[in-house]
């Protein structure tokens, strides 16, 4: 098996496996017990928040753990809207995760005007438009660190400036960074960030919420855990594993030149190999591990049909509902045209990816669409 769609989730480290078993087995008592079982699994816990607290560049008191990044971002539009006096508006870049989208779905039902901050043919939010979004006031601006479908890497310190300057905070979305690029929370200075342990080979049912050290914040969870920030015991073994995994992604980071090398080497071999290929978000800065590309219109499930038949793991760039494939809503608000937008597949590399898979990937793919673009380019 070739896994290419490490931004969907990513294989667990066999440390990280390691010492969640040894968690489970050795650690496995309340964090809040006041015994020494207890300060035990407190300990595991409190170790763990220091190593993604690095990884971010925040306060290891500033963290929250959580069950997800979706959760740790429906926490965010949550604080900020229950500020005393936050207007009910907030402006989200139109290529957000689809998991805080729904979340904004619901709060404009509940009467939260959402505004959307649009995008250049790259995938790039305009930032020259938010001022004049930002004129009656928002509750939030949320922009994602980078992209989760093309990897483009959005210019969040100029969001943050003018955010800043019209006296409004904002909430990043580093799913997709952390763990590829440097995370500095305290440079930045957004009032909240969102990370995930599961795309930085962690485990999945544990995320992160960063919450700047005195910023207001109403919990969407009451409760006494998290410095009463969010209910619930704590998954000890899960917040061990992101301990672990964020330990070993501030190591990892030497590998990113060889990663973009593997992923150019990639876009160039199938570009020579086949025509009409396209790639998403080219003309802007990258994720060095993705690439999102069309084989000239053929739908993305036919190319992740011959891929799966050979063993190779990709996802589409869109979402299928209803058995049908629907056209990217991220490439659609980047201009795409729907055609084009229903064909794009996207290739997520990681350190474990290698020279020799990504050549089978495109002997793999030059074999299957050759013909198939034939066709399409006569018809």
């Amino acid at each position: 098996m070739i896994y290419l769609d490490n931004n969907a989730t990513t294989r667990p480290l066999p440390e990280v496996v390691a010492a969640m078993h040894e968690a489970l087995t050795q650690s496995w008592a309340n964090p809040s017990s006041k015994h020494v079982a207890g300060e035990q699994a407190r300990g595991k816990v409190t170790e763990a928040r220091a190593a993604v607290a690095r990884l971010l560049g925040a306060q290891p008191a500033e963290l929250v753990f959580t069950a997800s990044a979706t959760e740790a971002n429906a926490m965010a539009l949550h604080a900020a809207l229950a500020v005393p006096g936050a207007p009910r508006r907030v402006v989200l870049s139109a290529v957000e995760h689809s998991g805080l989208v729904h979340v904004a779905t619901v709060l404009a039902g509940q009467g939260v005007e959402i505004l959307r901050l649009p995008v250049d043919a790259h995938g790039v939010v305009r930032c020259e438009t938010l001022p004049a979004l930002l004129e009656g006031g928002a509750a939030l601006v949320s922009v994602m660190a980078a992209n989760n479908e093309t990897g483009v890497i959005q210019p969040v310190a100029e969001v943050l400036r003018l955010a800043s300057a019209a006296g409004v905070p904002v909430h990043v979305d580093a799913t997709q960074a952390a763990g590829r690029v440097p995370v500095d929370f305290a440079g930045l200075g957004a009032r909240f960030l969102t990370a995930s342990a599961h795309k930085l080979h962690g485990p999945k049912g544990v995320g992160v919420l960063v919450v700047k050290k005195g910023a207001p914040f109403e919990s969407l969870l009451p409760g006494y855990q998290e410095r009463k920030r969010r209910g619930g015991t704590e998954n000890v073994p899960g917040i061990v594993g992101f301990g672990v995994a964020a330990r070993h992604a501030e190591t990892a980071f030497a590998e990113a030149s060889r990663i973009a090398a593997l992923r150019d080497a990639l876009e160039a071999g199938l570009g020579e190999a086949l025509p009409g290929v396209r790639v998403f978000g080219a003309g802007a800065p990258r994720l060095p591990n993705t690439a999102c590309m069309a084989f000239g219109l053929l739908d993305a499930d036919v190319v992740l049909q011959r891929l799966a038949r050979a063993g190779i793991c990709v996802s589409s760039g869109s979402a299928c509902s209803s058995g049908g494939t629907e056209p990217s809503p991220v490439l659609l608000a980047m201009g795409t045209e729907v055609a084009a937008a229903r064909a794009a597949v996207r290739f997520s590399l990681s350190a474990e990816t290698t020279p020799a898979e990504i050549a089978c990937v495109i002997e793999t793919l030059q074999a299957a669409l050759t013909p198939l673009l034939a066709e399409a380019f006569t018809a």
